[in-house]
């Protein structure tokens, strides 16, 4: 029997949903590379969230042998809204540690809800992790996937159609049983 810890619900997240339904188009090679870091912060003080980021985007700086980095916040954030309005916080530390260009942040949420959607829309669930998390992503690595904003959009319509297709029901049993 496995432990069930924010990392490994994580994992199983990233292989199940992520991988398996081929949301992202590089997750696959990281993590057979084992080039992802995880980390936990167990607050919900944004200082001590901010202070976590940080160190995690200088353990970047200082190891590029580490592709990319999930910040679990196991406590933080159970509001998809508030949620969503500190990422504009995390984006102003990559500005003042003048990382914009170099990394790139993206949101997961449990709630996680696009803008002009229905919140139980099935394309909700590309962004919707077990936990609130935020993904640093290497810009160099991003652009070596997607090479134009095309792209990016020729993705995520791809992730619609799939996770539309596949229905909000499944999509919702697959990342509940993350923790199964």
């Amino acid at each position: 029997m496995t432990i069930k810890t924010p990392i490994t619900i994580t994992q199983r997240w990233i292989q199940t949903v992520v991988i398996d339904l081929n949301l992202c188009p590089f997750a696959r090679r990281e993590v057979v590379r084992k080039s992802i870091d995880y980390r936990v912060y167990g607050g919900s003080d944004e200082e001590g969230i901010l202070s976590a980021l940080r160190d995690t985007l200088i353990l970047l700086d200082e190891n590029a042998d580490i592709e990319t980095s999930f910040l679990i916040l196991e406590s933080a954030f159970p509001d998809f809204r508030d949620f969503n309005d500190f990422q504009d916080v995390t984006h102003g530390l990559l500005e003042m540690l003048d990382r914009v260009g170099v990394y790139q942040l993206v949101g997961f949420h449990p709630q996680y809800q696009f803008a002009g959607t229905a919140i139980n829309a099935a394309e909700n669930y590309t962004n919707r992790s077990p936990y609130p998390m935020m993904h640093i992503l290497r810009e160099s690595s991003v652009g070596r996937v997607v090479a134009s904003p095309a792209d990016a959009a020729l993705i995520t319509d791809q992730n619609i159609g799939t996770l539309n297709q596949l229905g909000a029901t499944e999509i919702a049993a697959r990342r509940q049983a993350c923790f199964e």
